[in-house]
């Protein structure tokens, strides 16, 4: 499980699960462990407001804080689209893991991941990356709605004082959008 920033950085990263792990068995194991420091994040974006990259091209600029809300938070669903394609382009040994035993695999993860972001944050010309720079659009549509279906499970699991504390951290970060 890992969490990205705009600049394709992992900010958070909790590697070691079986790989039949499911996601939101993992997930919701972050959100409850105090010990790991998982950045709870807001909800997600808002119902009935416009969502997808596509809607705010050709001027169609947000409107209000809760689009441009929802502009960020699917500009960002792309950042870590594009943060995952970078590094496992980058280390190509994580698309097929040797028979490691699964501690050292697990060392593997973190490693290649704190040596991403080194290069990202140092490298004045990385090739790597360039493809992905300013590709808004790799996740498509489609997907996006996939992810927000898989979103939707968690919202039951997570109890009513967690998911007002998450609406009430996603209003103030529309706030805040809307004063810069």
């Amino acid at each position: 499980m890992a969490v990205c920033d705009f600049n394709m950085c992992f900010t958070f990263a909790w590697a070691g699960w079986e790989g039949t792990a499911h996601d939101t068995r993992i997930f919701l194991e972050a959100l409850r462990r105090e010990d790991l420091h998982f950045p709870h994040s807001p909800t997600g974006q808002y119902k009935g407001e416009r969502y997808h990259l596509p809607d705010f091209r050709c001027g169609n600029y947000p409107r209000g804080q809760k689009e441009l809300f929802n502009y960020v938070h699917s500009s960002l669903r792309c950042t870590i689209e594009r943060t995952f394609g970078v590094w496992k382009n980058r280390w190509k040994i994580l698309r097929q893991m040797p028979k490691f035993p699964f501690n050292k695999q697990v060392k593997i993860v973190i490693s290649s991941m704190v040596l991403h972001n080194f290069i990202r944050l140092n490298a004045k010309n990385d090739e790597e990356s360039k493809p992905y720079d300013d590709d808004e659009e790799v996740l498509h549509p489609n997907e996006e709605e996939m992810s927000e279906e898989q979103d939707s499970r968690y919202g039951p699991n997570i109890g009513a004082l967690q998911k007002r504390e998450m609406d009430k951290e996603r209003e103030r970060i529309a706030i805040l959008l809307m004063q810069q």
